[in-house]
């Protein structure tokens, strides 16, 4: 394993335009995240000899540097030993570059940063229902019977982890909650309690829309609904930039001696009583809208749907347009109970390590190798960046590749209806967010995203390795 040095990330420094181009830094869990005075300077040869870099990119005005899980801390650190440069917060230099960014790239940001921090919550959750389909589900191991039924003892773990990894859909709302007030500048410890009102249970489930007649609150006259909002993203999502805005507005105008009787209550008092009367049923009609509108696009043709969306995906990672789909899915899990596009993203995951590892035996140079190698074991763990943006970008055929077998993968699901009733990890363990019918053809997508990019990346590798130029 390359190890951080001086030298290298001097040479990083060097290569980016000296420290004088630096505006601001930080990093994230594989990169370093630059706001550079001027990109075109950038030395983009010499960054591909450092050692330690697997991929350089530019993207929403952050120039970043992949240098790989577990050592970017470390160059990070030393970076700043050597340089004067600002230090930020990853979400402090994304504001910044927010400046810069048209309408549709602010609303797709504003979805990243609300949804990933919340990400670990929603694929533990995964991971346990996964874990759980596999105790209860029938026909795994014994034809007709499930591990609970061939292990009676197993029931009470089996719904214990059950339990757990609904918690997080259970209080969806919350964790969006506490996430949008903190993006919007508001409380986000409020933000939990204001997510908490919209499934208090003295509401009536959403999912008993329809099933139930709801009670009515008599408002001066004014009949509410006492419907609450479970599993819900955008209800939550519009009352969390209210809250944050009267909350901001109030810190204001109130005296600092008053602020903590005045504002918490008076925001949350009339925040929710918005979200009840207004907020949520309209949000919950447009949601509704959304969700028939991608459910109707995906029944007209599932293998075509499969085939654009898996091919395209990786273009959308390329431009943070796939931020977006986080909440797409999270909103058809909770109102549908799955989603067809998790399996998809998945396997364009798996995809990009294969065109990676075919790299590597196509390389005849040894620190390539160690990058492909590295960077296709990454994928396949579910950590992308390096493999994308580190090997395949950069031998521009192994990326094209990459797509057509994740292309043909995600039709191919898409046509026998594989769904995923929450999101997981990706590359090969996303298994375990399938459902149990889905296995044999999920498994059969699998094989389609690991060898065609890998059979194809390496043919056209070795044409061009005797040519002279693999491009990586």
């Amino acid at each position: 394993m390359v190890k951080v040095t001086k030298k290298n990330v001097a040479a990083i420094i060097a290569a980016i335009g000296g420290e004088d181009n630096i505006s601001m830094a930080t990093h994230c869990i594989s990169r370093l995240r630059f706001q550079l005075k001027d990109e075109s300077i950038v030395d983009e040869a010499a960054l591909k000899e450092i050692d330690i870099v697997r991929g350089n990119f530019s993207s929403n005005g952050q120039y970043q540097v992949v240098i790989g899980q577990g050592t970017v801390d470390k160059a990070y650190e030393e970076l700043v030993r050597q340089t004067n440069v600002k230090e930020v917060t990853t979400a402090e230099l994304k504001n910044e570059n927010a400046k810069k960014l048209n309408p549709l790239q602010k609303i797709v940001k504003m979805l990243g940063d609300v949804f990933i921090p919340i990400l670990p919550a929603i694929v533990a959750s995964g991971l346990l229902l996964g874990i759980n389909n596999v105790l209860v589900g029938v026909g795994i191991f014994v034809e007709g019977k499930s591990l609970v039924d061939m292990y009676p003892n197993l029931a009470g773990i089996a719904g214990m982890i059950s339990m757990i990894a609904g918690t997080a859909f259970a209080f969806l709302p919350a964790l969006v909650g506490w996430s949008a007030v903190k993006y919007f500048g508001g409380n986000p410890l409020m933000g939990i309690v204001l997510g908490l009102v919209l499934v208090n249970p003295a509401l009536m489930s959403a999912y008993d829309i329809g099933v139930k007649e709801p009670h009515y609150w008599n408002f001066f006259g004014l009949e509410i609904a006492q419907i609450g909002y479970q599993g819900q993203v955008l209800p939550v999502l519009v009352a969390a930039w209210v809250y944050a805005s009267i909350e901001k507005a109030l810190r204001r105008v109130v005296a600092d001696a008053f602020q903590l009787l005045v504002v918490a209550p008076v925001t949350l008092l009339v925040t929710s009583a918005l979200s009840l009367i207004a907020i949520g049923p309209i949000t919950l009609w447009i949601s509704n809208w959304i969700t028939d509108g991608i459910v109707s696009l995906s029944n007209v043709s599932p293998i075509i749907t499969g085939v654009l969306f898996g091919g395209c995906f990786a273009l959308l990672v390329i431009t943070g347009m796939h931020h977006a789909f986080l909440a797409v899915n999270l909103q058809l899990i909770s109102t549908t109970g799955r989603t067809m596009f998790w399996p998809i993203q998945a396997l364009s995951d798996t995809a990009q390590g294969s065109a990676a590892l075919a790299m590597a035996f196509v390389t005849q140079d040894k620190k390539n190798r160690s990058i492909a190698l590295t960077s296709a074991l990454s994928a396949y763990l579910g950590i992308t960046e390096p493999a994308m943006f580190g090997v395949n970008l950069r031998a521009k055929y192994a990326f094209v590749c990459s797509m057509i077998g994740a292309g043909l993968a995600g039709g191919f699901i898409a046509y026998n209806g594989v769904i995923s009733q929450s999101i997981g990890v990706s590359g090969l363990f996303s298994i375990l967010s399938i459902t149990r019918a889905g296995w044999g053809a999920y498994a059969i997508g699998m094989v389609i995203a690991i060898g065609v990019p890998f059979v194809l990346t390496f043919i056209i590798g070795m044409a061009k390795r005797k040519q002279g130029n693999t491009g990586f």
